[in-house]
């Protein structure tokens, strides 16, 4: 069975740093397109960050300059470093993985930015 498991979210000033990290594991037999969405209370799920398998990586407008997305393709994982977070950033972020040619989302970790 095939999960995503997500980590690393929390409460953090604005200004300040978080790292998410998501994990997939099961009988996995390709695992290509690994990425980040958001939704707020309120809004529509919406695309943060993505990497490929090669390390090509597209980011929303919102989050440039500031997110960075890594993968590490031996451990399955794939990373969000979130920097100079602001309020607007709090959401329930999810990770997405296309793995046997299937999409899979992880369970969402919450990231609240205080001001």
């Amino acid at each position: 069975q095939v999960q995503l498991v997500e980590s690393g979210g929390g409460l953090v000033q604005a200004g300040g740093s978080l790292r998410l990290s998501c994990a997939a594991s099961g009988s996995i037999f390709s695992l290509n397109f690994m990425g980040w969405y958001r939704q707020a209370p309120g809004k529509q799920r919406e695309l943060v960050a993505q990497v490929t398998t090669d390390g090509s990586t597209n980011y929303a407008d919102s989050v440039k300059g500031r997110f960075t997305i890594s993968r590490d393709n031996a451990q399955k994982t794939v990373y969000l470093q979130m920097n100079s977070l602001k309020p607007e950033d709090t959401a329930i972020y999810y990770c997405r993985s296309n793995i046997n040619n299937r999409a899979y989302w992880g369970q969402g970790t919450q990231v609240t930015v205080s001001s």
